[in-house]
């Protein structure tokens, strides 16, 4: 199981309004999510709470009834989703809006709260919110208009954790009269935005406040807005199986006039606080009795220390200023998720498993030195442990240890048909130049995984340097089309 970033992703179920007239026409209830603070994430996203903010003022504005809710954990989560499916009336309007990470597993897209504890893959099913559960239990309360969209297709911290499965998120099976939106096609990852505000939130905002128009048309005006704006970059998708028009908002200037004025939403806070990863107080140490009483009485004699002799006697004994790596491996260390590992190794010395992850986590920060130390105890606890052998394997490639290549083919020794291995030898052989056999590795890497963009990548740079330029390069661009980021990825392994 190699380690590899993913796209970051955001989820956003139920909105738009029946403009049949009745109690149901006046029924719209919305669930806006913006999940920003992930513990294994390096840093806070940018983008979830201020799109979740202004998405909520605008379906307010619409007649909707809004439950926010910012930094939510899988308990929270759960509690504000059945709190919107015991609002639901028959005929009602119910939408759900997610911005955060999104993991696709089974074939199915799940939400992830801020406190999910997810190793493998079976963990996204144990701690995700699945949306396809959620329309499925909107439609059973009867919801004649069930609306989800999702800005949740970036790339995410956990896919270093567990590779078989599938980049971005999955297309849903929703059930009649849904529309589903995500801000990127299914399979696909996207770059969040550098100012903090997704262009697909912007344009989506921009088009439900146009009068007359329906949903579909809103939506559809979004995705080509985002697709002029990025220059086909980023393409949202979406699918739609309503029966009747529905509308966001008021349909005309004349609709607004005696509309209600709505409450303002109600919050569901994060039961979890971020770790505070300020760091330390550097203080001075306490001076012994003996340099107290020579601090109080020194004077100008020639008989007594001199003052400035202390002062630099007290200098001498602060410790050295922190760097900012160490002061960095403090924040890390200072993770829930790393403390309670770390924890479980302190009680237990032989807990493998723990060491695995502890070290997956580690690599995830890229602290790949202290990564391997952690590597070398879970292969020593388990030397037939392939997957600790691959990822160590894949460490000392990137630190360039010359041990590497008999870790990878220790792995395959004991798994041959391991796509993982088979891509990490490659990097290994790439990064060594010998770029026949890393072509090899990445072949058959890429027999088992077609989409593995770091095999695409390595044996696209392995073809331009043997010459076959044309391949290469179509490699290159299909890598890229699977990863954006890909190419920064390879300079870290120092692989240009």
């Amino acid at each position: 199981m190699r380690m590899r970033l993913v796209a970051f992703f955001c989820l956003l179920p139920l909105l738009l309004a029946s403009v049949s007239r009745g109690e149901a026409a006046d029924s719209r209830y919305a669930l806006v999510i913006g999940n920003a603070k992930y513990p294994d994430s390096e840093s806070p996203l940018k983008e979830p709470v201020n799109d979740m903010k202004a998405m909520a003022d605008e379906l307010k504005r619409s007649g909707f009834e809004v439950t926010a809710g910012e930094n939510l954990t899988g308990e929270a989560m759960r509690r504000a989703i059945n709190g919107l499916y015991e609002k639901i009336k028959p005929g009602a309007v119910a939408m759900i809006f997610f911005s955060g990470y999104g993991i696709q597993s089974g074939r199915q897209t799940f939400m992830i709260p801020v406190d999910s504890a997810i190793w493998d893959e079976k963990d996204v099913r144990r701690d995700g919110i699945s949306l396809d559960s959620v329309l499925v239990e909107m439609n059973s309360r009867g919801a004649g208009v069930k609306i989800a969209i999702l800005d949740a297709s970036r790339r995410n911290p956990f896919e270093r954790r567990f590779r078989q499965f599938s980049t971005g998120l999955a297309p849903v099976s929703a059930p009649r009269g849904t529309l589903v939106m995500y801000s990127a096609p299914p399979g696909t990852v996207i770059n969040d935005a550098p100012e903090g505000r997704s262009l697909f939130v912007q344009e989506l905002l921009k088009e439900i406040r146009v009068p007359n128009l329906t949903a579909d048309e809103a939506f559809n005006r979004t995705r080509v807005g985002v697709s002029r704006v990025s220059k086909n970059e980023q393409v949202p998708w979406f699918s739609s199986s309503l029966a009747e028009e529905f509308s966001f908002g008021p349909r005309t200037q004349q609709d607004l006039i005696g509309a209600k004025p709505i409450d303002p939403p109600k919050r569901f806070e994060s039961d979890i606080k971020p770790p505070d990863i300020r760091p330390p107080d550097i203080k001075p140490p306490d001076l012994q009795p003996q340099q107290q009483q020579q601090a109080s009485t020194t004077t100008t004699t020639q008989t007594e220390k001199p003052q400035q002799q202390i002062i630099i006697q007290q200098e001498k004994q602060q410790p050295p200023a922190k760097t900012p790596e160490q002061i960095r491996l403090e924040e890390v260390n200072n993770d829930p998720a790393m403390k309670e590992l770390s924890n479980l190794i302190a009680a237990n010395p032989n807990d493998q498993a723990a060491f695995y992850k502890r070290g997956q986590l580690y690599a995830v920060k890229g602290f790949y030195a202290v990564a391997l130390k952690d590597f070398n105890d879970a292969v020593r606890l388990n030397p037939r442990d392939y997957e600790a052998l691959n990822n160590r394997c894949w460490v000392k490639m990137i630190i360039g240890d010359q041990t590497a290549l008999k870790d990878c083919n220790d792995a395959l020794t004991f798994r041959p048909n391991f796509a993982d291995a088979l891509d990490s030898r490659g990097l290994v052989n790439l990064k060594n130049g010998q770029n026949a056999n890393a072509i090899a590795d990445f072949d058959a890497a890429l027999r088992l995984n077609p989409k593995l963009a770091s095999s695409l990548y390595g044996r696209g740079l392995a073809r331009q340097r043997t010459g076959a330029g044309p391949a290469g390069d179509r490699d290159l661009a299909a890598a890229r089309a699977i990863d954006q980021n890909i190419a920064s990825d390879f300079a870290i392994f120092g692989i240009r």
